[in-house]
């Protein structure tokens, strides 16, 4: 399975995306949030791998802080992370029968202008990493799963975003690098130092950012203003292709914010074939798009009334699943089975603000022209006219008749005295982020190399076609 990313607001630090309702394992087994109880703030932890999901409250001594983030484990436990006063203090939780048990990692000092957050939950779930962006340098840090608290791994010059894994190994890490007023998606080698490669350079003066990637196909999914400078587009890419990065027009949307969030795994050797799932923010609120690079369309679903927005995870044989909680269903997983060659208009077309007969706007050719012929697929049929929509299940619920499983409350109650990390145990300092910081030094342990891994082969940076021949019309 493959997932994706507490509040939906737009993030900076992830490059300007809306943020998750929750956070879900490489392997889409657990998830987790801040849930709200009145005006306070408690680390929920969701089982999704089991006959049905269920809840676990992990409440501390003492509600939690805004600006508090929390991870799954592959075991189970739950990483938070709080920050106080210049300080970014970790730990593991863990349900204790009646309380919640906690772990001390230790922390991390970050001085004036130095932000610091967790990535996104690494494949194998064994470890966790955060990124300190400061003023001249991108720290990155291990916090689960090293020897000694949390240990310094990587530090990349200049100003990083985003944050994506490219293989199951958690070695390679895409991060998007501000360098002289541009953004360019490079790659940290974890397992040798953090050597840093290009990957992603469309045009000199383009601002391009890797949202998502799937180690499986080598699917990409990249914004950038290469096509329409100033203006962000969304498309796909192939890791390690010499062939164009594509941006199809079904993919923009006026007036909304269109951000992948799960990419169907398991599609190895046929990226087209992978299903994408979108969240679209709009005037009339979120909804889900699900969308085939094969496919020149968008099939468009409200979302399942209480959906966790911007979350979800993909089955290998195709089947999109999406968590929701209601006051009648604490914990459920909507799911939803993406059929081939079906498009429906948007929410915005259904209510009249968009082109005649409900089509999408600018639901025609993708503006890099024909699917590469190179892995073009055989036995998928031809794409069906983007410009004539299927109505079919037009005013029916599509997530009737899927998988709602009820809510399965766990019996854990709030824990008398949890302790939290003590003040000082195990804190590093942040580097290379004041000003006068020297962009040699090292204040704090770096952590050795990475038990070796298997072979994984190097990015290769993705090039673009020219722009005038990627925006011919058929």
């Amino acid at each position: 399975m493959t997932a994706c990313a507490i509040e939906p607001t737009a993030d900076n630090e992830h490059g300007g995306t809306p943020r998750a309702g929750c956070t879900i394992t490489a392997d889409g087994a657990y998830a987790a949030r801040l849930a709200r109880s009145g005006d306070s703030l408690y680390p929920e932890r969701w089982t999704l791998d089991g006959p049905e999901p269920y809840t676990v409250p992990l409440p501390g001594n003492q509600p939690e802080e805004p600006g508090t983030e929390v991870q799954p484990m592959a075991d189970g436990r739950v990483l938070i992370r709080r920050p106080t006063a210049g300080r970014h203090a970790f730990s593991l939780l863990y349900p204790t029968g009646p309380g919640t048990g906690e772990l001390p990692l230790g922390a991390v000092e970050c001085p004036e202008g130095t932000g610091l957050r967790l990535l996104p939950p690494a494949p194998g779930g064994e470890r966790a990493y955060a990124l300190a962006v400061g003023r001249r340098s991108t720290a990155v840090w291990l916090v689960v799963g090293g020897a000694l608290g949390p240990e310094l791994v990587a530090e990349v010059p200049g100003h990083c975003s985003g944050g994506v894994w490219l293989d199951r190994a958690a070695r390679m890490l895409a991060l998007d690098r501000e360098v002289l007023g541009r953004t360019k998606t490079v790659v940290v080698d974890l397992g040798r130092d953090g050597a840093v490669s290009p990957l992603l350079q469309i045009t000199a003066e383009s601002d391009d950012r890797l949202l998502l990637a799937d180690p499986d196909s080598g699917l990409l999914l990249i914004r950038s203003d290469a096509p329409s400078p100033g203006k962000d587009r969304l498309g796909w890419g192939v890791l390690g292709s010499t062939l164009p990065v594509r941006f199809p027009e079904c993919l923009r949307l006026p007036d909304c914010v269109v951000t992948p969030f799960a990419i169907q795994p398991g599609q190895v050797l046929t990226p087209e074939q992978c299903g994408v799932a979108l969240r679209c923010d709009g005037a009339l609120g979120s909804w889900v798009g699900v969308w085939r690079p094969a496919e020149r369309q968008v099939v468009h679903l409200p979302a399942p009334e209480g959906w966790l927005t911007g979350t979800g995870l993909w089955t290998a044989d195709g089947e999109l699943r999406l968590p929701y909680a209601t006051e009648a269903v604490p914990c459920g997983v909507a799911a939803w089975e993406a059929p081939l060659g079906q498009a429906s208009p948007h929410p915005a077309a259904r209510e009249g603000s968009a082109g005649a007969e409900g089509k999408p706007p600018g639901a025609g050719e993708p503006s890099g022209g024909d699917l590469p012929d190179a892995g073009e697929p055989t036995d998928a049929g031809e794409p069906s006219d983007a410009g004539e929509p299927s109505d079919a299940g037009a005013g029916e619920d599509p997530w009737a008749g899927a998988a709602r499983t009820s809510a399965r409350q766990a019996p854990v109650t709030r824990a008398p005295g949890a302790g939290t990390p003590a003040a000082d145990d195990g804190t590093r300092p942040c580097p290379g982020a004041e000003p006068d910081a020297e962009p040699d030094a090292e204040p704090g342990p770096v952590a050795r190399p990475l038990p070796p891994e298997p072979a994984a082969p190097r990015p290769v940076p993705l090039q673009q076609a020219p722009l005038t021949d990627r925006m011919a019309s058929r």
